[in-house]
């Protein structure tokens, strides 16, 4: 099977990414300016080629091209053109990529849910910040809520939970320790800000499923998956603990395939440095883990980043693929940094590792990639060989054509509301306020004869198949009327529904840990 192509070494050999190797993650670093988008966006191109889907975060917009084909009139056309004669690629055309775009606030993509309980406790006291009280006092909630068969999908429920645990404090209290009303308004008020930056519809259903990532198609190439993150990165630790979830949630739900052929899944961490900046021990340790574990799972992790030193030792040295471009030495910080560059290469003693990183042209860099037996190659320095897709972004007609040929078209994009914790709650606080009220003006055994308010547990389950086949039978006669294709199944939707309700409310504490993963907030 063919490998990627990263360039020709100065000693005139080609230098490649194996595929069989490329589940042993990697590095792309460099300073601004340096090619690091390029590459990455070469690189991406050639696993799509070679059948292995890919996940890339698009930070500045310029990723998109990739689902188009370069042109001879573009922009730098003739420089790309002139590279791939200088390494000898005779074959070199422009071509396209099968590309689906994604986007948290569902606006340049489709949108991407997950709920509450899926999240975890872990990764949102990361997200809003919170110190170990309010930690503690966040698990607790969520314990309540899995003793007590409520679901936590979107952020209302969260905010109907904390409420609740603030009125029974006094019982939580002898079970769990304190939960005081201070803690519960400072999560409440992280819970506000967070839902100020749109960061409220990251959370509901329809949720996420995994397996989209994995696709190809019917040519045989992996689906290139763009996360539009402009605005995202506006909101960092947003963007950090959804790439996070995301490798939490591979690590769930892939199996072990040791180290196949070729890679299930290639994942391009943008912004690395992002993942690290100001991480509890617990969470660090948590993502040492699942990148250390992943591996197994046929999944390659390639961080990009500006600074080599911006990835811990811990996680560094996990990076058997490597890519870097120049860095400056302007600051005490850069040359440190290029000191720690140099020092992971394999010696090549034909060559100065230290100075060639701040001799490096645009669109060179120095490569290093595990060989056949999975030891590290000699450090080469490398003229990176160029993509054949669009450099720069699709206009808004192409996204829009794009988006309606899309293989989950219709399966994301209109959001469900089923019956959960904030509504259950607010059944049951009007059903005591009605019973109150029963009593008070009929007298106990009246209230005792009137027939049961809340729903049973199949009238739950009842409700919310039927209310998540309508949404996603209206989604597919909308399509129809438009001539769009839909992939949303109304039947898959209401077992869905059908499973969710009465897992949660048989199961209660047992299956809402069972939801959460490695990084959501196993039990500790």
């Amino acid at each position: 099977m063919d490998d990627i192509y990263l360039g020709l070494g100065a000693n005139g050999e080609r230098q490649v990414l194996r595929l069989g190797r490329a589940n042993r993650h990697g590095l792309v670093a460099g300073a601004t300016g340096t090619g690091k988008t390029v590459t990455l966006q070469g690189i991406a191109e050639q696993f799509s080629a070679r059948g292995v889907p890919v996940f890339l975060a698009d930070v500045k917009g310029d990723l998109s091209g990739i689902a188009m084909p370069g042109s001879p009139t573009f922009k730098n056309a003739d420089k790309l053109e002139a590279r791939a004669k200088e390494l000898g690629i005779t074959d070199y055309a422009y071509s396209d990529n099968p590309a689906v775009f994604w986007d948290l606030y569902g606006e340049s993509g489709h949108p991407i849910r997950t709920t509450i309980s899926e999240m975890g406790p872990l990764l949102l006291a990361r997200l809003m910040g919170l110190n170990e009280t309010q930690e503690g006092v966040l698990n607790i909630a969520f314990r309540y809520a899995d003793e007590n068969g409520l679901l936590l999908i979107d952020m209302d429920d969260l905010q109907a939970v904390l409420v609740a645990c603030a009125e029974n404090a006094g019982e939580l209290a002898t079970k769990y320790g304190n939960v005081t009303k201070a803690s519960v308004g400072a999560i409440q008020r992280q819970l506000l800000a967070f839902e100020s930056q749109g960061a409220d519809r990251f959370f509901g259903e329809p949720a996420f499923e995994i397996h989209d990532f994995l696709r190809t198609d019917d040519k045989g190439r992996g689906l290139v998956n763009i996360l539009a993150a402009e605005k995202l990165m506006q909101s960092p630790k947003l963007y950090a603990t959804f790439l996070l979830w995301l490798l939490s949630e591979l690590f769930e739900a892939l199996p072990e395939v040791g180290d196949p052929e070729k890679p299930v899944l290639v994942f391009f961490f943008d912004e690395a440095h992002l993942l690290f900046d100001d991480a509890p021990e617990a969470l660090f340790d948590k993502v040492e883990q699942v990148v250390r574990l992943i591996r197994s799972k046929g999944v390659g992790v390639y961080f990009v980043t500006q600074n080599p030193i911006d990835i811990p030792e811990k996680i560094a040295g996990q990076l058997g693929n490597r890519v870097q471009h120049a860095l400056r030495a302007f600051t005490p910080r850069d040359q440190k940094a290029i000191k720690a560059a140099a020092q992971t290469f394999r010696i090549n003693p034909d060559l100065d590792v230290e100075k060639a990183i701040t001799e490096l042209k645009v669109g060179e860099a120095l490569v290093s990639t595990l060989d056949d037996d999975g030891a590290p190659g000699v450090v080469q320095r490398t003229l990176i060989a160029p993509p054949r897709s669009r450099l720069g972004p699709v206009s808004a007609p192409e996204r829009a054509a794009i988006q309606a040929s899309s293989p989950v078209e219709g399966k994301y994009d209109t959001a469900v509301n089923r019956e959960s914790a904030a509504e259950v709650l607010a059944k049951k606080a009007a059903d005591a306020a009605a019973a109150a009220q029963q009593v008070q003006e009929q007298g106990t055994e009246a209230q005792r004869a009137a027939p049961r308010q809340s729903p049973s547990l199949w009238d739950k389950a009842g409700k919310a198949a039927i209310g998540a086949v309508a949404s996603s039978a209206g989604a597919v006669i909308a399509a129809q009327i438009s001539g769009k294709k839909t992939r949303a199944s109304p039947v898959e939707s209401g077992l869905s529904a059908v499973v969710g309700s009465v897992a949660t409310s048989l199961g209660g504490a047992a299956f809402g840990r069972f939801a959460r993963g490695l990084l959501g907030g196993l039990l500790r």
